[in-house]
């Protein structure tokens, strides 16, 4: 009689312990790969988003998902090895910001969902298959950086009429600004405007740039995109201003950091849009059914204190346009 009681007892023991097992199963929390080429303070403002886009799909960091950050504080050749560390811990997506790091993600992985927030073009640099089937384990948004290279230059244009040479900064290393050099040259011979190439591959051949730009008398500066430029935005703006140089980037924080004018996505809305796709990545969508989506949103960004500083007046019906104004 006793031995029944005692089965009877481990079995319902047993028993108790399968729904616990599955419950501690079902409640495996997701974890994120957070990888940038950037540093944490030049991306809290992106990440920040990020995280709201998150919680506005019921995922929040510490509760029910897990976020791995990885940042390669402007040093690309450690992207390699913190997209492999990523891939080290089975993370369930990885999350990049631009073309650099995602495609040290991809390849790190063919499995692994990517998500990239704000790529150049994806398609011509092999991130993707098409915008609409991108056929791989990545997918995301795009910046579509080299299209805006010629409306950028076209503003220069408004606000000094008389504009007739523009220096370029552009990385010859870099992914984006290759194809926005590229990109600028048919308007530029529309507009009338001289271009002359200021490359640099680090922060130190940006003193040198500034005096070649000086020395051929340019009349303002448009600056390509790259994480390069991006990630050193203060220093770029006090050469500009000390320069005299009228200055654009795609980025409202170099409007912030002292630029003259910004023009290009909302990359915190970018951001915050990436993160609808994890939610549909971690609910079971694939990332090749999921079309790469373009902008939806475009700023413009003028500092009238940095205008004043060089001594130029923004014209009135470039400055009725502008969607922030910093005075």
């Amino acid at each position: 009689m006793k031995e029944i009681v005692v089965v009877s007892l481990l079995t319902t023991a047993l028993l108790s312990t399968v729904p616990f097992a599955n419950a501690q199963q079902a409640k495996k929390v997701p974890r994120i790969g957070l990888l940038s080429p950037f540093s944490p303070s030049a991306t809290a403002l992106w990440h920040g988003a990020f995280r709201q886009g998150l919680r506005e799909h019921g995922w929040v960091e510490g509760k029910n998902i897990s976020i791995e950050y990885r940042y390669a504080e402007g040093k690309r050749d450690r992207l390699p090895e913190l997209a492999g560390d990523l891939v080290r811990l089975k993370v369930d997506v990885i999350v990049a910001a631009v073309n650099t790091d995602a495609l040290a993600a991809k390849k790190a992985t063919r499995t692994i969902p990517i998500v990239v927030a704000s790529a150049g073009d994806p398609v011509t640099l092999g991130l993707v298959e098409s915008l609409a089937r991108p056929g791989g384990n990545v997918t995301g948004l795009s910046q579509i950086a080299p299209e805006l290279a010629g409306k950028r230059l076209e503003l220069l244009k408004e606000i000094v009429p008389k504009l007739s040479r523009v220096a370029v900064l552009w990385n010859p290393q870099g992914t984006t600004s290759p194809l926005s050099w590229k990109e600028i040259q048919l308007p530029a011979r529309e507009l009338g405007v001289q271009l002359h190439s200021l490359e640099a591959r680090s922060l130190k051949d940006f003193d040198k740039a500034f005096e070649e730009a000086a020395r051929t008398r340019a009349g303002a500066l448009a600056i390509m995109p790259d994480p390069l430029f991006a990630g050193n935005l203060k220093r770029i703006a006090e050469l500009a201003a000390k320069s005299r140089l009228p200055s654009i980037f795609h980025l409202e924080e170099f409007v912030a950091s002292g630029g003259l004018v910004a023009y290009g996505v909302d990359r915190p809305d970018q951001f915050r849009r990436a993160a609808v796709y994890v939610d549909k990545i971690l609910k079971g969508a694939k990332p090749a059914d999921l079309p790469v989506e373009q902008p939806t949103k475009f700023e413009l960004v003028i500092n009238l204190k940095t205008a004043k500083q060089i001594g130029l007046t923004i014209p009135p019906n470039v400055l009725a346009r502008a969607d922030k104004v910093i005075k």
